[in-house]
């Protein structure tokens, strides 16, 4: 499913920046030249960015791509903090176990939902399946109610940490895509001065703002997935340690049940 929708994303913001490359940029109208669309109108900024090659749609789609994730892992994040402040949820959760009553503490993660929910509602509820059970030793019941929460959290941590690499990757793309199309543009630029002999400024013009136009390009890309990745990066980070500590809370509540 993951790579489904990493493709259906690729695609489709490729599409779309290339359409609107080609035919709201590009669009004839906005040049003085409509067939060769070289000299773009005075104050066309489309027209004008349009100049800056092919390169330029490409980088357009690692834009749109970084703010297709930006949104999707802010959703997916949201979803996964659950209705309420995790820090509240696992002040109340607590609270609520610490009195013993284990089928409230299930309802509260029931309508809490989200990660921490999910995590502590399996430890809830092996606890609530092996405490009573003769079998299993006390130092067994916990290691089961670990081994729970150990499968709960091997589930949950991916999907906090999912396609935050796609936006990394994206960075280092963008800059790179960015800094090739500058390398073209000052190759055309100083090939139309050599062709010629003399200096064109219409060539050399065409050359400059291809290189411009895509560094700008490559670097606005890059920043905008830098900054999110680190922003996720954190937000994730700081949610993980939420998880933790209410993990650590809610084992010595079972601890001290199962000693009593």
């Amino acid at each position: 499913m993951k790579n489904i929708f990493n493709t259906v994303v690729i695609v489709a913001c490729l599409a779309t920046a290339f359409i609107f490359y080609l035919f709201i940029m590009g669009a004839p109208s906005g040049f003085n030249d409509p067939m060769v669309k070289h000299e773009p109108k005075p104050g066309n900024v489309m027209a004008t960015i349009y100049t800056g090659g092919p390169l330029v749609g490409l980088l357009l789609s690692f834009i749109l791509m970084s703010v297709v994730y930006t949104v999707e892992r802010s959703l997916t994040i949201r979803k996964a903090r659950g209705t309420r402040s995790p820090e509240d949820f696992t002040h109340s959760i607590t609270k609520t176990l610490a009195n013993g009553d284990l089928d409230a503490a299930l309802a509260q993660c029931d309508e809490q939902r989200g990660s921490l929910a999910n995590v502590l509602r399996s430890a809830i509820l092996r606890f609530k399946a092996v405490e009573s059970d003769s079998q299993f030793a006390d130092s067994q019941k916990l290691s089961e109610v670990q081994r729970a929460i150990d499968e709960e959290l091997n589930l949950e941590t991916p999907l906090l940490e999912k396609n935050l690499v796609m936006l990394s990757t994206i960075a280092s793309i963008s800059t790179m895509v960015g800094l090739l199309g500058t390398t073209i543009g000052m190759i055309k630029a100083f090939q139309a001065l050599a062709m010629s002999g003399t200096v064109s400024a219409t060539q050399l013009s065409l050359g400059i703002s291809e290189a411009l136009y895509n560094t700008a390009g490559g670097l606005i890309g890059a920043i905008i997935c830098i900054t999110m990745y680190n922003y996720f990066t954190t937000v994730v980070d700081g949610f993980v340690y939420n998880i933790d500590e209410a993990i650590l809370s809610v084992t010595e509540i079972f601890t001290t049940r199962i000693k009593k």
